[in-house]
């Protein structure tokens, strides 16, 4: 067995999906022990997986009219002339396509990565046996009052006993632009679900559900006021869907 550290490059093979059975299990026990770069590794991976649906298609499509043309004319530049036009010619068409294909047209930045930064935060700590949560339900007074404080307005965890799940307790986790609360909630199964709560730049007045899966996580998602909502679980979308309008429904009684 390969007891070496694990090092940086390791990781991102690990994320990639490259290395072999053996040492990916000494990678996953080491990230057990070490839970800020499981939670980098894991957004690595969700980074590659965006990145392939948006550039993937690239690859089976035509070469351009203009790159043709530049190779017809490449006996008519000096060399350093000639890599320079490709290079350039290359790199706006990249550029080009990623901005036209890849971002909304008309999404905020906090809209847009809401139920990306929720899976990620749900794929780190809905796992954990020993430290799921900072605070437990024990203690839910004191957890409330905590994460209220630091994001600016009273939160309210939803009961969400008559669907089946119980809380289990609450953590802060650092945002784009602040603190987010997350609150995580089980079932008699074991399965978990986590509602991520950040306080949004722009004051919204759509309050419409949006659905987004990430690496086999289901989010639904919105905004409503200055706030971002996201419940995530590995649950299929109805299921999800009638939770989420539980969830919603008790913060806007």
């Amino acid at each position: 067995m390969n007891t070496s550290p694990i090092s940086e490059q390791e990781l991102h093979a690990y994320a990639d999906g490259r290395l072999d059975a053996g040492r990916r299990a000494e990678v996953e026990a080491w990230l057990h022990e070490h839970p800020q770069l499981r939670q980098a590794v894991a957004e690595w991976r969700l980074q590659g997986e965006a990145l392939h649906r948006a550039f993937d298609p690239v690859l089976g499509e035509p070469v351009p009219a203009r790159l043709t043309e530049t190779v017809r004319i490449s006996r008519r530049l000096p060399p350093l002339r000639l890599a320079a036009a490709v290079a350039w010619l290359a790199v706006g068409g990249v550029v080009g396509y990623a901005v036209r294909n890849y971002l909304p047209a008309a999404a905020t930045p906090s809209s847009a990565s809401l139920p990306r930064q929720a899976a990620l935060a749900h794929a780190v700590f809905s796992p954990e046996v020993r430290h799921p949560v900072e605070v437990g339900a024990a203690e839910e007074t004191h957890l409330v009052a905590w994460l209220s404080k630091r994001l600016g307005a009273e939160l309210k965890p939803p009961r969400l006993s008559a669907q089946g799940f119980e809380l289990v307790g609450g953590r802060l986790l650092p945002g784009e632009a602040g603190p987010v609360a997350q609150f995580m909630y089980q079932d008699a199964r074991g399965q978990r679900l986590t509602l991520y709560v950040q306080r949004d730049a722009q004051d919204s007045r759509e309050t419409a559900f949006r659905y987004a899966r990430e690496n086999g996580i289901g989010v639904f998602y919105w905004l409503d006021g200055r706030f971002g909502y996201a419940l995530s679980g590995e649950m299929d979308k109805p299921d999800l869907l009638r939770i989420a309008t539980a969830v919603y429904q008790q913060l806007n009684p």
